[in-house]
């Protein structure tokens, strides 16, 4: 799995279990929402910088966003859509 994919896979893995949106997430680390979303979609190539900001609003050492996954593990999950919480 390529070094893109990797965090691409870790950052949305672990947004989604802090129970992030991607707007959220992106005003923690300082960087625009829509980059987040291409980060998440493998497109991106983040800088060291933006690895920093994004562990650090995830609270997450750096290392943690190359981790590879298990083989059987299956991609990550998707917020329930919308702003409104119930």
């Amino acid at each position: 799995m390529k070094a893109t994919a990797l965090v691409a896979w870790n950052v949305r893995k672990l947004r989604v279990k802090r129970g992030l949106s991607q707007e959220a997430l992106a005003v923690d680390a300082g960087v625009d929402r829509s980059y987040v979303g291409r980060i998440e979609r493998g497109v991106e190539n983040p800088t060291a910088e933006t690895l920093e900001r994004l562990a650090g609003a995830l609270e997450v050492p750096v290392a943690d966003l190359l981790i590879v996954p298990k083989a059987n593990e299956k991609p990550p999950a998707t917020l329930r859509k919308g702003r409104k919480k119930r």
